[in-house]
């Protein structure tokens, strides 16, 4: 089948997350490229490399039996009309379909990292609750869920009460300022998996546990809130202290990833 006969739809999201669909003559979805926001709470406390602000997390994907048929290129082609002068971050898998599509389409790639899962079902919880419970003398945990709408800090979200929302924060505070946090993502009916960044923690308060604290907590707070979530996946740096913190909370590894960056014209 040709190319021609396959149109690009734009179908974003019950959240307004721009969308693309590449649908051929039947009606059936080829491919999907869609854009996410960065959050500058995703990454470390202080963030001296997290991306500007003015960058996207790019997910394309062509199914298998279409590709090398123009469609990859087409989607990118109405992303790029979408967000121009936008930086993309593309995360794949090494030897994928993917990497050689971002290396054909000028991405330049900038890191590499781990891919791990948790899975509920594999967590002993009363020993998840014990963790929660180990008192840090000046520190105290807050929690709060709704949609980030723009916020640029967890600071900022924890200004606002909790409401319903895809968004579920674990955050630890000394002397009213926040000092260690971890984010969970949750995503529309019936995805059972969510997306976790961090946890983080100011240099000044390492060493100190906070880190498992709040991500313990995270991970019983978003079981009560979202019950329908059965898997937490998370990216790990791979020179990252996370990787043994995330091992003794039961993450596994899923496999390395390689990141790559795209400045639109």
């Amino acid at each position: 089948m040709s190319e021609s006969v396959i149109d690009l739809v734009a179908a974003p999201d019950h959240l307004g997350t721009p969308r693309w669909h590449a649908v051929t003559s039947p009606g059936s979805v080829a491919g999907v490229a869609d854009l996410r926001p960065i959050m500058p709470f995703e990454y470390e406390l202080p963030a001296p490399t997290a991306p500007q602000p003015d960058t996207l997390e790019l997910n394309l994907y062509v199914q298998p039996q279409w590709r090398r048929r123009g469609i990859g290129s087409r989607l990118l082609a109405a992303v790029g009309a979408h967000a121009v002068g936008r930086r993309l971050i593309v995360e794949t898998g090494p030897g994928s379909a993917a990497q050689s599509f971002c290396e054909r389409h000028g991405f330049r790639r900038t890191g590499s990292g781990s891919h791990d899962l948790l899975t509920y079902c594999d967590v002993h919880h009363a020993w998840l609750g014990e963790l929660v419970d180990v008192e840090h003398p000046g520190y105290r945990l807050r929690h709060w869920t709704g949609n980030p709408c723009g916020a640029t800090s967890v600071e900022q979200l924890l200004r606002h009460p909790s409401r319903p929302g895809a968004a579920v924060v674990s955050a630890a505070e000394a002397d009213g300022g926040v000092v260690a946090h971890v984010v969970a993502m949750t995503g529309a009916l019936p995805q059972v998996r969510a997306r976790q960044y961090g946890p983080a923690v100011l240099v000044g308060h390492r060493g100190r546990r906070l880190g498992l604290w709040v991500n313990a907590a995270l991970l019983t707070r978003l079981r009560e809130i979202h019950p329908h979530v059965e898997e937490i996946e998370a990216r790990t740096a791979e020179d990252s202290d996370l990787v043994a913190l995330r091992r003794h909370l039961g993450f596994r590894p899923l496999g390395r990833r390689l990141r790559y960056e795209l400045t639109l014209p």
